[in-house]
């Protein structure tokens, strides 16, 4: 019997390594799983993220709704949103990173993955992860060079550093996002 994986995606961290690191963000999300799963059998795919405010940020709020709609349409992938709150006069991120940690401890105490897969580089998650682990579980972390800390990567049992090569093939390209849509296997 194949592992059973399960991919965590902090989606701000990686929205912005991606733009930081290679100036693009249109990842082809099917085959970023596909390759992050291998030829082991994928459970599902979590996205997390903030959504933007509408009235605050219209143009950006538009663009995340349309990446988003394309990102609902990628098999086995669910969206999960939490809120900003202003502090300051700046919008912060509040509730996402609970979510993740969350979900990767509850799946885990379910029996529903054998493998974690977090895509991430941040050090909150040191701690869920460790945890996962001391339930038998294994755990993987697939990070940016520079933007990942190491208490996250001792925690790793297998870590996947998300280059330019590592990133070959896997940009959705033109017509990005709404114009090619995966479709839903039926069930």
């Amino acid at each position: 019997m194949k592992d059973r994986v399960a991919i965590f995606i902090d989606g701000s961290n990686l929205y912005h390594a991606l733009r930081n690191n290679f100036g693009r963000h249109d990842l082809n999300f099917a085959q970023f799983t596909k390759k992050l799963c291998g030829p082991r059998q994928l459970f599902r795919t979590y996205y997390y993220n903030v959504l933007q405010d509408p009235v605050q940020r219209p143009d950006g709020h538009r663009e995340q709704q349309e990446f988003l709609d394309a990102l609902r349409m990628t098999p086995y992938l669910e969206v999960r949103l939490g809120s900003t709150k202003l502090t300051q006069g700046v919008p912060v991120e509040k509730g996402v990173d609970i979510m993740l940690a969350t979900d990767l401890l509850y799946f885990a105490w379910n029996n529903a993955y054998d493998i974690a897969v977090l895509v991430s580089g941040d050090a909150d998650f040191a701690y869920a992860l460790q945890a996962v682990k001391n339930m038998g579980k294994h755990v993987e972390v697939a990070y940016f060079e520079g933007g990942v800390s190491r208490d996250l990567l001792n925690v790793a049992d297998n870590q996947y550093l998300m280059d330019r090569g590592f990133f070959g093939g896997l940009w959705a390209g033109k017509g990005y996002p709404g114009r090619r849509r995966a479709t839903r296997p039926k069930q």
